[in-house]
């Protein structure tokens, strides 16, 4: 019997369940795929916005700002990159001014601090390589970028050095209610009973929330696609350089990332298929048209990689945060800026869930800080030196784009949430991030994961469930 159990390891299910792990509960996480953040998490913008986007009252308006000024303190704790870099919304003509006014206004209404618009020599100063067809910019300087996935691993590795436990590929197909708890069955036959239940499922949240009964919302996917520039861009773009909005988004969108590539996207497609992640022809050509109109002199040949993430639209217009039953929390339709307000949705689910009447002990042995994952690259050639005396492993390069070693790399196998697949490595350490996307490295990575978890090479998947990397077999091997 788990005191909470907690539906999605995404980045709100991860965020949750570590401010629960501050108190004496018995706490788990199921998620459907076989790792952490899989879902819009994985591939999104990765920006804490500043706050002056969202309707007034809303509750994205509300918890966007109160998370974006928990943020640092969080990644700091956690070990995971952020940096304060700002961002710009520009403008080309009278209208996008007009809009950019209201933004400002809205943005002063929800409490979003230092908002300013600026014109031609400002603008230029704060970004020489803004587009000369831009005329005024709404100047965000409290905008932020981060990596949303690693700070979901980092947050559910922390939950998981304070008690909390994972389950992976457990699909909830069925919620009976039974006795004063919850018994939560998989497709595989699995069963968790737990007093309070999260519904923090992402896209398939609405699905979790009609084996209760709960009908009184829909969630929609919104495809969005990116285009990924090498390390060598990075410094192309100093600030998040946004579009003035319409009422699909924030428009396609320039920025650095927090690991000195530039980001290009996304695109914004309303569609029914849950499982589309397709990049297509005519969302590269509009993310290559206004990302130009935006900033001068991106060099789209450097492209290293596209990507597509669906974003989970609700049928509300706000955030979906609410209990349709006793002890059952939703926590659905977290799109845009659902990661910036992830530290404040956990902390108000956990207020929810003491209101319903959870016991709340804080724990005197909380562990609130973790080791950065990429500790190791961010050493000194000192302490690096000091390191590889104690683990050879350390002085191995196996990544050459990225610099990654063979200790970082069991590392990322060894510690919680453990990498249990090629991508589960790349997203903990970079491995197959670089240039050549892991033409160089792959063979001696999927190597290391055979022998860590003692399985045949050839059962060594890209991302879980069946995607295996090799087929066939020459000379009886």
């Amino acid at each position: 019997m788990y005191d909470v159990a907690i539906i999605g390891a995404g980045i709100i299910g991860a965020m949750t369940a570590r401010e629960l792990a501050r108190y004496e509960l018995k706490i788990c996480v199921l998620e459907k795929e076989s790792d952490v953040a899989l879902g819009a998490t994985k591939a999104n913008s990765a920006i804490v916005h500043a706050g002056f986007d969202a309707k007034e009252g809303s509750l994205k308006a509300k918890l966007n700002v109160q998370g974006a000024k928990l943020m640092e303190q969080t990644a700091r704790e956690l070990g995971v990159k952020y940096i304060k870099n700002g961002s710009l919304v520009i403008g080309f003509d009278e209208n996008d001014e007009k809009q950019l006014e209201l933004l400002l206004e809205r943005g002063k209404a929800n409490g979003t601090e230092d908002l300013e618009i600026v014109r031609g020599e400002r603008l230029k100063q704060l970004e020489p390589n803004i587009s000369d067809s831009a005329v005024c910019a709404l100047w965000a300087p409290t905008g932020a970028i981060i990596c949303p996935y690693e700070l979901a691993l980092a947050a559910m590795g922390n939950a998981m050095d304070n008690g909390a436990e994972l389950e992976t590929d457990f699909e909830v197909s069925k919620i009976k209610s039974e006795q004063g708890a919850y018994m939560l069955c998989s497709n595989d036959g699995r069963e968790i009973c737990a007093k309070f239940v999260v519904n923090a499922a992402g896209l398939y949240s609405d699905k979790v929330a009609q084996m209760i009964g709960d009908r009184s919302f829909k969630v929609h996917p919104r495809k969005g696609e990116y285009i990924l520039l090498d390390k060598k861009c990075g410094n192309l773009a100093r600030h998040t350089i946004f579009r003035t909005p319409s009422k699909m988004g924030k428009g396609i969108l320039v920025t650095p990332t927090v690991d000195g590539n530039l980001l290009l996207g996304p695109t914004s497609v309303d569609t029914e298929d849950k499982s589309d992640k397709d990049t297509t022809a005519q969302g590269f050509a509009r993310i290559i048209k206004e990302a130009a109109e935006n900033i001068k002199g991106i060099p789209f040949n450097k492209t290293i990689t596209s990507f597509c993430g669906l974003r989970a639209v609700g049928d509300t217009g706000d955030f979906i945060i609410n209990s349709p039953k006793e002890r059952f929390i939703n926590a659905a339709g977290i799109e845009s800026p659902g990661l910036s307000a992830s530290p404040a949705i956990a902390k108000l689910v956990c207020q929810m869930l003491w209101e319903q009447g959870l016991d709340l002990a804080e724990k005197s042995d909380f562990i609130k800080c973790r080791a950065p994952m990429h500790a190791f690259r961010e050493a000194s050639i000192e302490e690096k030196n000091e390191i590889i005396k104690k683990d050879r492993s350390f002085g191995k390069i196996v990544c050459r784009c990225e610099g990654i070693t063979e200790g970082e790399i069991l590392q990322a196998i060894r510690t919680n949430p453990k990498a249990r697949d090629m991508d589960g490595v790349k997203r903990r350490t970079r491995a197959q991030m670089g240039r050549c996307q892991g033409g160089f490295c792959s063979p001696y990575i999927a190597e290391l994961i055979a022998k860590e978890l003692d399985i045949p090479y050839e059962k060594v998947t890209k991302s879980g469930k069946g995607s295996y990397i090799l087929t066939g077999k020459t000379k009886g091997e």
